[in-house]
Parts: C-alpha cells; structure tokens; sequence
C-alpha cells in the first residue's frame, strides 16, 4: 500500500494494482474510506464524515497528480509524493 500524502492525520494511498475505477484510499484513525478520483465520490462518506470534505478538496487541487498516480499504480510503477492539504 504505497502512501504518497499526509495531512491533518489523514494517510492517503493506493493499491497496485487495483480496481477501477480509478480511487485513492483514505484513513483517518481507524476509519477507512475509497473516494472515486475526478468525481471525488466516496463510497464509504460515513466512515470518515468529519474530514472527508478535506480529502475531498485535497483531491480537486491534485486531480492531475491523482491520476498520474494511478497510471503509475496500475503499471506497478512507484508513486509520486503529493503535497499535503496546507
């Protein structure tokens, strides 16, 4: 599970290779969520309620970084590090 991003207690990563679609995984604490990359969809919104939006706007600043990630997951390639929500 390569992490490629951190902040407010929040561990952003993926898996490689993975699913489609596209998705990025989220923990804060021990609450997990899979947010879709460019809807910024969560199927999982009530496992992190409290800072999914971050998350969320974290992935709308990153969207282009997001998806070269994933390309890079699916062809089991390292991960770029992605600054943190400031």
């Amino acid at each position: 599970m390569p992490r490629f991003s951190a902040f407010c207690g929040i561990v952003i990563w993926m898996y490689r290779p993975d699913h489609p679609p596209p998705h990025l995984h989220a923990q804060y604490g021990d609450h997990v969520a899979q947010i879709e990359l460019g809807r910024c969809a969560s199927s999982t919104v009530h496992s992190l309620r409290a800072c999914c939006w971050l998350v969320r706007e974290w992935a709308h600043l990153h969207a282009d970084e997001l998806a070269d990630n994933w390309e890079r997951a699916q062809a089991l390639e390292p991960m770029i590090a992605i600054e943190p929500l400031t």
